[in-house]
């Protein structure tokens, strides 16, 4: 699994509410450390699902926003990028293509068909009968 970093922040006002979140952020399937930082809770792990961790803060104990969600995998591979770009540049300034995202164009919806009934209840029969 990925081992991922997590911060979520909580609007916490007394200890209590400190230890409700730290409870329920340890109670959650594959979390390995859980702390808080001022307002924002840090919860480290492999394969956490952040959504759900975030609801049931929500739930819980109000307003709860996802902050930032980490992977220790992208810190290598920015370091390793980071070396590469810097061999790349010292060999030869390249120019390099500009790729353009296509888009497609995408056709009116159908107009909506109105139903109509008429209450006209027979028009043409006799009114005695």
């Amino acid at each position: 699994m990925v081992k991922q970093k997590v911060v979520i922040n909580l609007s916490i006002n007394d200890a209590r509410r400190r230890t409700k979140a730290l409870k329920i952020a340890a109670g959650m399937d594959g979390i390995v450390s859980t702390s808080i930082d001022g307002d924002n809770i840090v919860v480290e792990g492999d394969g956490i699902d952040s959504v759900a961790l975030t609801t049931v803060l929500r739930k819980k104990l109000g307003c709860a926003n996802l902050i930032s969600v980490t992977s220790d995998d992208d810190k290598k591979e920015e370091k390793k990028e980071e070396k590469k770009e810097e061999k790349s540049d010292s060999e030869a300034q390249s120019v390099q293509p500009v790729v353009l995202p296509h888009y497609y164009a995408v056709p009116p919806p159908y107009p909506y068909q109105y139903c109509y009934y008429e209450d006209g209840r027979y028009p043409d029969s006799c009114s005695i009968m």
